[in-house]
C-alpha cells in the first residue's frame, strides 16, 4: 500500500515510460505522414471518436469502482483479523485455566496462522497482472511478494512445522489444530464447556475470515470486463491522433503560413497526454482487481501481521518486541 499523500513521479514513471514512449513514437509517425508525406487523407472525424471516448470513460469508471470495491472488502476482512486476533489472545489469557506456556502456545500458533493466510494469498495465479520490468524489480527487490513458509517457523513447534509443511492449506490446519487443543483442554478440565464454545466462536469467524480471503484471491475480476475495458481503452487511444489531425487541421485556415505547422505539432504532446490519462484510469483499475497479491496498492498483509504480532506477544507480558514494518520505497507491504 502506497502511503505518501502525493505519489513520486519516479514511481510513476516506473509504471508508465513504455506507455509515454510508444504514444511520442506513433503520435510523432502519425504526424510525419500527415505534415511531411502529404498524406492528408489520414484524419477521421473526431466527433465518432468523442462517442467512443466517452463510453471508454464510463466502462472505466464502472471497472475502478468494482475494483476498488474488491480492495475495500479485503482491507476491511484484515480489520477483522486483527480484531478477532485480539479477542482470541484476550480470551485464551482469561479462560484457560492452564500453564503460561499452554497459553503461549494457544497464541503463538495463532501468529502463525495469520503468517501461513499471508503467504497463501500472496502466491501467484493464473490472473496474476504482470508489470513492465521496471516495477517487477521494485517488488522483487522488497521480496515481499511471495515470502518464505519459514514465517510460521517460529511460532510452532518443529514437529506441528513439518507437519505443515505436507498439507496443501496450511492456515486451514493451524486453525483445526486449535480446536483439538482445546478439546484437550476441555478434556482434562483446563477449560469449562461454555469457555470451549466461546473459544470455538472465534475459531468459527477466523476461518470465516480466511474463507472470505480466499473468495477474492480466487475469484479473478470478471474478464468481460477487465480484458474488454483494456481493449477498448487502446482502440481509443490508437485512433485518437488520427482525430486530431483532423481538429488541428480545421483551426488550420485562420492562421498565417508559418504558424501552421507549429499549431499543428501541438498535437503530438496533446495526443500524448490525453493517451497517458486514459491508459492510466484503465492501469488504476487494473491495479485494485487482486488485493492480497503484494504489490504497490494492495493489502498491506505483511505490517498488518507484525502488528497482530506485537499486540498478542505483548499481552502475553513479552519484553523483546518486534519492530513494526517500515515503508520501503513509500510502500508499506
Amino acid at each position: 500500500m502506497y502511503i505518501k499523500r502525493n505519489i513520486g513521479w519516479g514511481l510513476i514513471l516506473r509504471f508508465a515510460w513504455k506507455n509515454i514512449l510508444f504514444f511520442i513514437l506513433y503520435t510523432a509517425g502519425i504526424f510525419s505522414l500527415y505534415y511531411f508525406f502529404d498524406l492528408q487523407f489520414i484524419d477521421i472525424p473526431f466527433q465518432p471518436l468523442s462517442v467512443i471516448g466517452i463510453a471508454v470513460a464510463f466502462y472505466i469508471g464502472f471497472k475502478n469502482s468494482q475494483s476498488y470495491d474488491r480492495f475495500w472488502e479485503g482491507r476491511k476482512i484484515w480489520g477483522g483479523i486483527v480484531n478477532y486476533s485480539r479477542t482470541w489472545a484476550n480470551q485464551v489469557l482469561s479462560l484457560v485455566d492452564d500453564s503460561p506456556e499452554t497459553k503461549r502456545i494457544l497464541i503463538y500458533r495463532h501468529i502463525a496462522w495469520i503468517n501461513a493466510l499471508r503467504i497463501q494469498l500472496r502466491q501467484p495465479s493464473s490472473f496474476s497482472m504482470k508489470e513492465n520490468a521496471s516495477v517487477e524489480r521494485l517488488l522483487q527487490k522488497h521480496g515481499e511478494r511471495n515470502p518464505a513458509c519459514d514465517a510460521t517457523k517460529s511460532f510452532v513447534s518443529e514437529e506441528e512445522y513439518n507437519d505443515l509443511l505436507k498439507r496443501k492449506n496450511a492456515a486451514t490446519h493451524l486453525v483445526k489444530n486449535q480446536g483439538l487443543h482445546l478439546k484437550e483442554l476441555l478434556s482434562s478440565e483446563k477449560i469449562s464447556p461454555f469457555d470451549n464454545q466461546l473459544l470455538h466462536g472465534v475459531l468459527e469467524e477466523l476461518y470465516n475470515l480466511q474463507g472470505k480471503c480466499e473468495r477474492i484471491k480466487n475469484t479473478p475480476f470478471p474478464r468481460q470486463y477487465a480484458y474488454f475495458s483494456t481493449v477498448f481503452t487502446w482502440i481509443f487511444v490508437l485512433l485518437l491522433p488520427f482525430g486530431l489531425l483532423n481538429v488541428f487541421e480545421s483551426e488550420l485556415g485562420d492562421m498565417s503560413q508559418h504558424l501552421q505547422p507549429w499549431f499543428i505539432f501541438l498535437m503530438i504532446p496533446l495526443s500524448v497526454l490525453i493517451s497517458w490519462i486514459f491508459t492510466t484510469m484503465e492501469k488504476v483499475g487494473s491495479n485494485s482487481e487482486d488485493p492480497f497479491e503484494g504489490r504497490v496498492n494492495d493489502v498491506p498483509m505483511t505490517a498488518l501481521c507484525r502488528t497482530i504480532e506485537i499486540d498478542l506477544r505483548d499481552m502475553l507480558d513479552e519484553i523483546n518486541l518486534p519492530e513494526k514494518v517500515q515503508p520501503k520505497d513509500n510502500i508499506l507491504y
